[in-house]
């Protein structure tokens, strides 16, 4: 068992969309990521994904609404819930 430093973590990742795993719990991964731009539409059959904002901002598009995250906010999307089209205001993490 050991401490991780999300921001010394982060400060580590140089490629954005390419998430770094810190750590793993009851099967599920918590990872990081430098965001930019816009993604694709998209949903985790089997899995909640959870967005968590260290730095800048993020607006997460959901089907019937937006929700933009501002650092130290975060937001949990069900599985059900398809996604897309998020873009990183400036630059902003996730984890999930």
């Amino acid at each position: 068992m050991e401490k991780v430093n999300v921001r010394d973590a982060l400060a580590g990742v140089s490629d954005y969309w390419s998430p770094v795993v810190l750590a793993e719990l009851n099967g599920q991964e918590v990872r990081v990521a430098k965001l930019k731009g816009e993604f694709v539409w998209h949903r985790h059959e089997h899995e909640d994904e959870l967005f968590l904002v260290i730095s800048g901002n993020l607006r997460i598009d959901l089907k019937d609404r937006s929700v933009e995250l501002a650092e130290g906010e975060l937001l949990v999307v069900p599985s059900t819930c398809s996604r897309g089209r998020g873009s990183a205001i400036r630059k902003a993490t996730t984890a999930g």
